[in-house]
């Protein structure tokens, strides 16, 4: 699917931790949906586009993440062991993520910001004139070429991708007089929200330079109102991960065909 140069892929997962359930401290961002931690389907959707370099700016259980990509071919895939001296390992299927690079950098404890932490991995963007930034626990069937098309064509420094949400709740339609005519279940919301899948220009690391640096209420609130911010409408799908309830419902979404499979 890509249609140009790959670039780097920043995925936040340096915040707190959630417990998720099952009675144990889990990175949010390592819950499984399908046997594949959030995050890994974030990354693959990237990839399908052909962007394969992954930086991931760790914190609060950073060491979890580095274990997790560490032993993700041995946990997913069949092998064989020689336990001579030289304890090679045969694999006997080539990985998924075929191509895959991931920088696994420590950028300080839980209470540092979003805005702080693409900072501190900027210098292993290299030399990358834009590059993207999104969450580790929201999946979608965004079109990254038509994203970044959005991007080149507008010219500014940032571009995210908003999404109409649904309620979570179901609607009571009412009249003045307190009559009730129907409901509607969960409908889509009129305004918009961020969803990450976002485009940064280079220049952007300017205002990211801070003593901690809060990027969705410091840095792209200036951006917007220096002009510098735009948004691409996503009408497909899209859905977060914050609960054990709604890792149960992508797993259940992803085994009968996902939509943010894109690959």
């Amino acid at each position: 699917m890509s249609t140009g140069a790959s670039l780097p892929v920043v995925i936040f997962c340096g915040g707190p931790g959630t417990r998720m359930g099952g009675g144990r401290q889990t990175k949010k961002e390592l819950v499984e949906v399908g046997g594949r931690a959030i995050i890994w389907h974030v990354m693959r959707i990237f990839a399908a586009f052909g962007h394969t370099h992954f930086i991931l700016p760790l914190g609060h259980m950073g060491l979890e993440v580095k274990q997790y990509f560490l032993d993700l071919r041995v946990a997913t895939q069949d092998l064989t062991l020689s336990l001579d001296s030289a304890n090679q390992v045969t694999y006997h299927a080539p990985p998924e993520e075929k191509g895959w690079r991931i920088t696994l950098a420590d950028t300080g404890p839980a209470s540092i910001r979003k805005g702080s932490r693409v900072y501190r991995v900027s210098h292993y963007l290299e030399d990358a004139e834009r590059f993207f930034v999104t969450y580790g626990d929201g999946v979608g069937n965004v079109d990254i070429n038509a994203l970044l098309a959005f991007h080149h064509a507008h010219g500014k420094l940032v571009t995210i991708t908003g999404v109409n949400p649904r309620s979570q709740y179901g609607l009571v339609q009412v009249d003045p007089s307190g009559k009730v005519s129907g409901f509607e279940e969960k409908p889509r919301l009129d305004h918009w929200i961020n969803a990450g899948f976002m485009v940064f220009e280079r220049g952007t690391l300017d205002y990211l330079s801070g003593e901690n640096v809060d990027l969705e209420r410091e840095t792209l609130v200036r951006l917007a109102d220096e002009g510098e911010l735009m948004m691409y409408r996503h009408p497909g799908y899209w859905r977060s991960m914050d609960t054990f309830k709604e890792a149960q419902e992508l797993d259940a979404v992803w085994r009968e065909r996902a939509p943010w499979k894109v690959w």
